[in-house]
């Protein structure tokens, strides 16, 4: 018989991986509730494909910004050092030692000088105070420069024009309206807020155009551009020609005045130079070579993200001028963006939320963005509140602070403080707003606007989003309790379970509708898996609600197209099952049960839904496993002729043997005659329990004890016959795995007890097995069984590593029993 293997000619194993995916197969599931899990390996290896392989580091964008800054800061702090030198040299040395003794044209020329750089200086020390304030709208954001002068001339034309036409300003106002409207329903901008947007600030009544505070910015631009290029015409006049008057001889007040008047010239000349070459490599840089657009290429941020770019150089810039020049080195984007998150301005918000979400989700920059989010617990609250905010103007930022919790709950340490925040599930519970339950014809209108980067996700963006977070934070086990005592959020989970005949049928189904299922089923299977007295309360809380059942019902139903959500619907049944009122109300849910066996039996299924019959199977065993009702109801559906048979089909028999074993420990008396059908599968089990190992041997062994209790010592005679195997062979293979089995084994727990079971069925069926028995030293095997029996051998199924279902027998019991009967040669009728 094929057992998975193959061995090469030079003696050495080798598992394809084919082969070893239909041992997997041949063995059952890997995880399966029949033996104990550890729950949190499990988890955490379950979704280690969602936690992105090691990339390497890659050096930040923003640091092309900051030391641009740095560069810009250092010429700007030269020039600023070498004016105020030339000041202090023209008012000290000059005009207060040669004031009277300076021809005309040179006391002009000084006056003239101080007075442009004075005002140059103080336009300049103002200049980045309004180009900060330009930068804080949206709309309206652009770097001071030639360029954006020269597009924004346009604006004061028109401006002009509409002075003079006082006449067409209703018609010109209408439009204005319009256009406005317009804008604002394609940009999504925010209604009107009680305080000014600084950009916008009228400082006069008239021409606003001009006294706006983004376009002041502008003008001091200009006249320090001005102002320079006057001081170096000055300048360059008087050090070329050098008119400085006559010196009389003897007269010693003017012998020093040419020297003096020089090196203030030269120094009011270095200083415009200096200005005057950072405004041209501020323009280089900027204008021809894009260094801006280069970064935001760089951050993939797209178009928004010139406005988030701006608004971070210009902070950098500012830092390296008002401060120490390497202040600007120490920010980055993602410190920047969570500053301007805890703002008051809304546009500053949407600045801070999209820088997030983009460095968030680019794999570049994903884990150092989510580690700088994780240790700073103010803007994970401040995430979470944003999951609050329903206006519609508010969409965007609300999106992006649910995808970044979405990210941010992908790490473990992350998700738990996600999850320790006062009201975080309530706030993830405000995203699971089902169209079918809305309040109103407003709120279906309002959800109908959301996605506003992801269209194609349609209504559905911010449910997935919200169950995609739950799902992650559902992988810890008190995360998962969370949720379950969250009032109203476990029947909303649910709810999006939901989705009826007509969607199963429809081929045009949406995929974002597909997938809020698969999630929906996919979280509500992790808390009902879960382990501990907190599954169990989940595990009712589950059951309880009245639509649970019936949903998983359509889907088994109706969803032969989706086998995955099929799996995962049966998994839920399964874990349900271990709690004693779920079981029956699963079962007395009508076609249930059918169903479960429609798939279990379905034949010409493609190889890789192979997965779905076993789950289909082992959702029946734990079903039928310690419910005389279910038990019944199986029967009624007339099945035990099937179950036998596929006993004969790798796939699936293991589960069969688990059903066919729990109907006859659970189904009671009364029900001998319809279960007399077991016995044509004796053949088929004894040929298993000498050739098979592990799980499959297992399960035949336990069912096997069963088997031989519904006939006659002339039927077993017979059905050993056919299986072309003595009483020996079967005793030899019982006592080789007590030997090979010394120790409680975790993947087959209950292999020595069904062992020792049917050993001792053996032993009172014929009194020659007990010599036998002896004779291959059954009493040594079960006297070291006594000295490491332990209680993982005394249940059917687990929870994680908790045992449920107790067996009414100990293994302890009956390897004593065992043993009384091989040293007393007695045997009984009765089985144990």
């Amino acid at each position: 018989m094929d057992r998975g293997t193959s061995t090469e000619d030079d003696g050495s194993i080798y598992l394809h991986a084919v082969e070893l995916q239909r041992l997997s197969e041949t063995a059952g599931s890997s995880t399966t509730i029949f033996e104990p899990q550890d729950s949190i390996g499990k988890r955490e290896s379950s979704n280690a494909s969602s936690f992105s392989p090691t990339i390497p580091t890659i050096r930040a964008p923003e640091k092309k910004l900051t030391l641009f800054a740095l560069r810009l800061a250092v010429l700007e702090k030269a020039a600023t050092g070498l004016g105020t030198l030339g000041f202090i040299w023209a008012t000290v040395v000059l005009l207060g030692g040669f004031a009277i003794t300076l021809d005309k044209t040179d006391f002009w020329f000084i006056t003239i000088i101080l007075l442009i750089e004075g005002a140059r200086i103080f336009s300049r020390s103002h200049e980045l105070e309004w180009q900060h304030q330009a930068t804080w709208s949206i709309a309206d954001v652009g770097i001071n420069s030639f360029r954006a002068i020269r597009s924004s001339s346009h604006h004061l034309i028109e401006a002009i024009k509409s002075i003079f036409k006082p006449i067409s300003l209703g018609k010109h106002s209408r439009r204005t309206r319009e256009i406005t409207r317009g804008d604002g329903a394609r940009n999504c901008q925010r209604k009107p807020t009680r305080t000014w947007a600084s950009s916008d600030v009228p400082l006069l009544p008239y021409a606003q155009w001009v006294f706006l505070t983004r376009n002041i910015s502008k003008l001091l631009y200009w006249l320090q551009l001005a102002s320079a290029t006057t001081c170096v015409v000055l300048s360059l006049m008087k050090l070329i020609k050098h008119d400085y008057g006559e010196v009389a001889k003897g007269d010693t007040d003017k012998r020093n005045r040419h020297a003096a008047l020089n090196i203030f010239y030269s120094l009011a000349l270095a200083e415009a130079l200096l200005f005057l070459l950072e405004k041209a490599y501020w323009e280089w840089t900027v204008i021809y070579c894009k260094l801006l657009e280069e970064v935001n290429k760089e951050c993939d941020l797209g178009p928004s993200g010139m406005v988030s770019i701006r608004r971070f150089f210009y902070d950098a810039y500012s830092k390296c001028v008002n401060g120490s020049i390497f202040d600007g080195l120490k920010m980055d984007m993602v410190s920047f963006a969570m500053d301007l998150l805890d703002s008051n301005s809304p546009d500053e918000q949407l600045i801070g939320a999209r820088i997030l979400r983009q460095f968030a989700i680019n794999a570049r920059f994903s884990d150092d963005t989510l580690q700088k989010i994780g240790i700073n617990l103010a803007v994970i609250e401040r995430l979470v509140d944003m999951l609050n905010w329903k206006d519609p103007q508010e969409e965007e930022i609300r999106l992006s602070a649910a995808e970044i919790l979405s990210k941010l709950a992908g790490k473990k340490q992350n998700s738990l403080r996600v999850a320790g925040i006062p009201g975080a599930m309530e706030s993830i519970s405000s995203l699971l707003q089902n169209h079918r339950n809305s309040g109103g014809a407003t709120d279906a209108i309002d959800e109908k606007k959301i996605s506003l980067d992801h269209a194609h996700y349609g209504f559905w963006t911010f449910n997935h989003l919200g169950l995609l977070i739950l799902k992650k934070l559902a992988r810890d086990h008190d995360n998962c309790g969370k949720i379950g005592n969250t009032r109203g959020l476990l029947p909303k989970i649910i709810d999006f379970t939901h989705a009826g005949e007509s969607l199963w049928r429809n081929e045009h189904a949406t995929s974002s509708q597909i997938m809020t299922v698969k999630r929906s089923l996919q979280l509500v299977k992790m808390l009902a898996s879960t382990t501990g007295t907190t599954g169990a309360h989940l595990r009712r809380e589950i059951s309880e609600v009245v639509f649970t059942i019936s949903n998983i019902r359509d889907i088994l139903q109706y969803g032969d197209k989706h086998p995955m959500l099929q799996k995962l619907g049966i998994e839920i049944l399964t874990s349900l099952a271990l709690e004693e009122d779920a079981t029956e109300r699963i079962g007395g849910t009508g076609g249930i049960l059918k169903e479960l066996f429609n798939i279990f039996f379905k034949v010409g299924m493609p190889e890789n839904q192979n997965h779905v019959r076993i789950a289909a199977g082992e959702a029946l065993a734990m079903l039928a496993l310690d419910s005389r009702s279910n038990c019944h109801r199986i029967l009624k559906l007339k099945v035990v002729e099937k179950l036998v048979e596929a006993l004969e089909v790798a796939l699936i028999r293991i589960n069969a043997a688990r059903i066919l074993r729990n109907l006859c420990t659970f189904s009671g008396a009364g029900c001998f005659n319809q279960l007399r059908g077991v016995i044509a599968a004796a053949p088929t089990v004894l040929k298993a329990i000498v050739s098979e190992e592990y799980k499959l041997q297992e399960v035949m062994i336990g069912l096997a004890a069963h088997v031989f209790r519904f006939m006659t010592r002339e039927e077993s005679d017979i059905m050993f016959e056919r299986a072309g195997i003595t009483e020996f062979d079967l005793a030899n293979t019982l006592v080789q795995i007590l030997k090979k089995h010394q120790h409680p084994p975790v993947k087959v727990p209950r292999i020595r007890r069904f062992s020792i079971e049917l050993a001792i069925w053996m032993m009172r069926d014929k009194a020659t097995n007990v010599q036998i028995f002896k004779e291959l030293g059954l009493e040594e095997e079960l006297e070291a069984v006594l000295e490491t029996t332990a209680e993982i051998e005394n249940f059917n199924v687990f929870s994680g590593i908790v045992g449920l279902s107790r067996h009414s027998i100990t293994i302890h019991s009956l390897a004593e029993t065992a043993l009384k009967l091989l040293t007393e040669g007695k045997y009984h009728a009765t089985s144990p």
